[in-house]
């Protein structure tokens, strides 16, 4: 290339180029790129709402630096930010900021895995409007009754929910749950303060239901249908 002479690809049309960007992985990348030029900003921009999933697991994001990226995709369907060692650390005010975002209305797939630094608050005020939400991750947090309550409230599509290790959800915010989303498959309670015997009563609300892990349910000397 001459000197003056454009580069090659700063002559590809902006669709193009944003469907280049799509498949850079690394926030870090990302970053990289958009601070080349001011085109190619925009371009990480149209990428971001070209993405479906998008996950911050095991990178160091904050508050603000997840929110603005989750805003740009607007055609998102999986939200990953579970906490790793170097992870997330999202808070409610964070929480509140995604609730705002265009494509939490279509979210299918939501995990918050291991997030110790939300409460019911937060977590109330983003579940209340993932209406289409179908699978859902908040194990290893603080939750209780009143995050259970918003979920069965407002995911009527929801099919599996992994409650691993959260504690302070007690049996009543488990009923509720099975009762209100006729669509639930799949529950993970390992690490629940729940007892045994309740599991029961939750197969006789919803039979199907497949409640995890299933090594709960000795099923060689349990049964879990009445004998006659």
């Amino acid at each position: 290339m001459k000197e003056g002479e454009e580069a090659e690809i700063e002559r590809l049309p902006m669709d193009l180029l944003a469907h280049i960007f799509v498949f850079i992985t690394c926030f870090k990348d990302l970053a990289q790129t958009s601070s080349v030029c001011k085109k190619w900003r925009e371009g990480v921009k149209q990428s971001m709402g070209r993405r479906e999933k998008l996950s911050f697991a095991g990178w160091k994001m904050d508050d603000e630096s997840t929110c603005r990226l989750v805003r740009y995709a607007y055609g998102l369907k999986e939200l990953d930010i579970s906490k790793s060692r170097w992870g997330c650390q999202i808070t409610d005010n964070g929480l509140y900021q995604l609730s705002t975002a265009k494509c939490i209305v279509n979210l299918s797939s939501i995990s918050l895995w291991g997030m110790t630094g939300i409460t019911d608050k937060g977590v109330v005020q983003l579940i209340s409007r993932a209406n289409s939400l179908k699978h859902l991750n908040i194990g290893g947090t603080f939750i209780t009754d009143e995050s259970v309550f918003a979920i069965a409230s407002s995911c009527p599509h929801l099919k599996s929910v992994v409650l691993w290790g959260c504690r302070h959800v007690t049996e009543n915010g488990l009923v509720v749950l099975v009762n209100k989303c006729p669509k639930l498959m799949t529950i993970n309670v390992w690490g629940m303060r729940v007892p045994f015997d309740f599991l029961l009563t939750l197969l006789t609300i919803r039979p199907a239901l497949q409640i995890v892990p299933q090594s709960i349910f000795n099923m060689e000397t349990i049964p879990l249908l009445p004998v006659f």
